[in-house]
């Protein structure tokens, strides 16, 4: 099983909104059973990423992490969502 952190700067608003969107994506690509999803906020988090086999962030990353981050601002505003999706799903099936 993979395990998936969705994370923003408070571990509340955005990142509920995110692993809303995340939890209907991965019951449509029949995923929902291969991945525990877990929601936080950075400043808990920051030093456990390699603990995640994909991470999602609402909130800025300092830059030796970004390689390891999923950018999820695009599922809040719709603007290039489906890129998020390609990352996610070449991470969750690799």
């Amino acid at each position: 099983m993979k395990t998936l952190l969705i994370m923003c700067g408070t571990g509340v608003a955005t990142s509920t909104v995110v692993t809303g969107k995340i939890k209907d994506w991965l019951k449509e690509n029949n995923l929902e059973n291969t991945v525990k999803l877990y929601q936080s906020k950075i400043s808990d988090e920051i030093n456990s990423i390699d603990n995640y086999d994909v991470v999602i962030s609402t909130t800025i990353v300092p830059d030796n992490l970004k390689s390891k981050v999923i950018n999820g601002v695009p599922l809040l505003t719709g603007v290039g969502k489906e890129d998020v999706f390609i990352q996610l799903k070449e991470k969750l099936t690799n």
